[in-house]
């Protein structure tokens, strides 16, 4: 069993989201919101302008989802969710499809979109009420069940199968393995995330020990990583798509390897919110999921070219063809989820990973029925 992680999660989970929930109250200057198709998406989430063509290609977007939102006629009974998103990726392609079609305002929700960068801060928002919604790793759940928090959490519904994250190699070769890895630094994620919990599972696979045999590179956040890897700081890192592709295109190393692949189907990043909030407003819960089946039901088979087109709002620096590519690089690996109920087989597996990285005990293993919410779901595929 590895126990690379038991010093730096030793710290109390109400410790660390203590500490995100008094930098989420703080007061926050002001960012730029734009409407897209019913949804208010915080065009500020991660907005580093770098050159013309990402200031021009913002403008563009704008203009386009303005447009969009005029489109989409407004209900007059809309019910306000606050939504988080843990970073933003292609990888959350369905929900991004049901914001651009306008799959939540037919459903009566008018969804505002910020993103969290980590899912510890996506927790700490939720328990701080200053989100209704978070998609987040299901462990922030197990977690949260197993600390002194008052306030519990559920998983209601499911978006991502397994691990998107990709690996890359700083130095391309003719063909990889696992064991190239040893007495190298890997750029990874925060301690006890699923990143971090499912890239050590995918060592652990191929004999590597992640507490002996690499250096694990951990204390980097999510929008500072791709900086950090091109000024040299990691021999191998995990990257989601389109910053993989972008690094690749670029000339600064090779994808080599899907996490995903390697683990297999446990689900990776779901939908999630209070008991409190699910128990008040089953009615948001359930048009939520029935736009996000909706979603997962229209990828399946739609041309990667369309799919590119309804994310675009959501990427202005990355042209169409960029985006085309980063959806058929993701296909092959299965990593959306055909429905979104969150099976028990998958929470266990994810907790039996937890727990031989020494982030959760065995004693704390949390019940299914306590951690996910699956009658949402359920019914929204009836």
């Amino acid at each position: 069993m590895s126990s690379l992680r038991k010093p730096a999660v030793s710290q109390s989970l109400a410790s660390l989201l203590t500490r995100s929930i008094h930098r989420l109250t703080r007061p926050q200057p002001a960012s730029a919101v734009v409407p897209v198709a019913g949804a208010m998406v915080h065009a500020a989430c991660d907005a580093r302008p770098s050159s013309r063509r990402a200031t021009v290609a913002g403008a563009a977007v704008l203009i386009g989802a303005l447009a969009l939102s005029f489109a989409i006629p407004a209900q007059a009974d809309t019910k306000k969710v606050r939504y988080e998103e843990v970073v933003r990726s292609v990888l959350y392609m369905p929900m991004y499809v049901a914001m651009t079609k306008g799959y939540f305002k037919e459903e009566g929700l008018d969804v505002s979109l910020k993103t969290s960068q980590g899912t510890d801060k996506g927790m700490a928002a939720l328990l701080a009420g200053s989100a209704d919604i978070v998609l987040i790793g299901p462990e922030a759940s197990v977690y949260v069940a197993n600390s002194e928090s008052p306030v519990k959490t559920r998983v209601f519904a499911g978006l991502t199968a397994t691990d998107g994250f990709l690996l890359l190699a700083r130095e391309p070769a003719d063909s990889f393995d696992w064991s190239m890895l040893k007495g190298k630094r890997v750029m990874s994620f925060r301690p006890g995330s699923n990143p971090d919990v499912f890239l050590m599972t995918a060592m652990e696979k191929h004999g590597l020990d992640p507490a002996k045999d690499v250096r694990m590179v951990s204390n980097i956040g999510p929008a500072a990583r791709a900086g950090a890897w091109m000024a040299g700081q990691a021999d191998y890192g995990i990257f989601l798509e389109p910053e993989a592709s972008n690094l690749e295109r670029d000339g600064h190393g090779k994808v080599v390897a899907s996490i995903g692949e390697e683990v297999g189907q446990v689900d990776f990043t779901s939908f999630t919110a209070t008991e409190k909030f699910l128990a008040d407003n089953p009615d948001v819960a359930q048009k939520w999921v029935n736009a996000i089946y909706r979603a997962q039901q229209e990828i399946q088979n739609a041309p990667a070219a369309d799919l590119a087109t309804h994310m675009q709002p959501f990427f202005p620096g990355l042209s169409h063809a960029e985006l085309v590519g980063a959806v058929e690089r993701y296909r092959p690996f299965r990593l959306w989820k055909e429905n979104p109920v969150v099976e028990e087989a998958a929470m266990n597996q994810l907790q039996d990973m937890l727990i031989k990285m020494g982030l959760q005990k065995d004693s704390e293993r949390v019940a299914y029925a306590n951690l996910v919410e699956t009658r949402f779901a359920k019914e929204a595929m009836k």
